[in-house]
């Protein structure tokens, strides 16, 4: 492996979210800022949306780390879980005997667990990442935590960590007293082109290497060109050149380095694909709303002519 030839500690750019590795970008370090003043507010949900790979389990941990000592925090990575095993999830995190409560009788000894806490002058915070594959009716049941409380503040305030989707759920109608309860918001957004050079030398550095960028200007504008600022295909990529570059004996990557990661990843098909698909979305609109166009001018000429 190209460790040794770089000067490396450890591999910069693995896709295994480390939080040594986070780095305080604008929609990043606002977005931690964000949940950070909110959880002081104390109430309801708060959401965290970006695509894929934008970071929001490397944001999450880095959460998780930082949080204040006034909260104890509850974490389920995998929410895909129907209301009763939801339930048992947060029963666990609390470290509450359940086997053999039924659902009344659980959420009666979680809101025990909650008041407990409270005494301690402490908060329960849930965090769920990947929220946007819970059933709808798990939904329902993590609005009827935000319930519970005392005559000062609630018990609970949860965290969703979710892709867009969860989004275009919320919007629905059936979904309107959830999203009321979303008090804080934010989307994550990609890197910009001039973040991605100081990303992959931040990445370098916290690994171990010392000197001059390894990634050019050149080179960065490339990358970002290939992977549209995603951080997790950025990742997957700077690996794959490094392991060219190191199998060359060079001690930059040069662009025919980053042409054959990409190849090789066939990052621009993929692109390429989802470029055509959402052209065909677009014009299907499009051809739709002229065949209504024209069913309606027909219309109006059939009775004009009847006049």
């Amino acid at each position: 492996m190209y460790l040794y030839h770089f000067g490396l500690r450890e591999l910069p750019f693995t896709l295994t979210p480390n939080t040594q590795f986070f780095l305080g970008l604008p929609s990043h370090h606002e977005a931690l800022q964000t949940l950070l003043t909110a959880l002081k507010m104390g109430e309801g949900f708060i959401k965290v949306t970006g695509e894929v790979g934008t970071g929001k389990t490397l944001l999450c941990r880095k959460l998780m780390n930082d949080i204040p000592k006034e909260f104890v925090t509850a974490y389920i990575p995998n929410p895909y879980l129907q209301p009763d095993e939801l339930r048992l999830a947060v029963a666990h995190e609390l470290g509450i005997s359940s086997e053999q409560a039924n659902p009344a009788a659980l959420t009666q000894l979680i809101q025990q667990a909650l008041l407990d806490i409270s005494a301690q002058g402490k908060t329960l915070i849930l965090i769920l990442d990947e929220a946007q594959v819970l059933p709808d009716e798990s939904l329902e049941v993590l609005r009827l935590f935000t319930n519970l409380e005392t005559e000062s503040r609630k018990l609970i305030q949860i965290v969703l960590f979710a892709q867009p989707e969860l989004d275009e759920r919320l919007a629905q109608h059936n979904m309107r007293q959830i999203k009321q309860r979303v008090t804080f918001s934010f989307t994550l957004e990609a890197l910009t082109e001039t973040q991605v050079q100081p990303y992959l030398q931040h990445r370098m550095t916290i690994a171990g290497f010392k000197g001059m960028p390894v990634f050019s200007t050149a080179v960065s504008k490339v990358l970002y060109s290939a992977c549209n600022g995603t951080p997790r295909i950025l990742n997957i990529l700077a690996h794959k050149c490094l392991m060219l570059a190191y199998g060359e004996g060079k001690r930059e990557v040069e662009l025919k380095h980053v042409h054959l990661a990409i190849k090789d990843s066939e990052i621009r098909q993929s692109q390429h694909q989802i470029n055509n698909q959402k052209l065909l979305n677009k014009m299907s609109k499009l051809a739709l709303a002229s065949i209504s166009l024209i069913v309606i001018i027909l219309m109006i000429s059939k009775f004009f002519g009847a006049l």
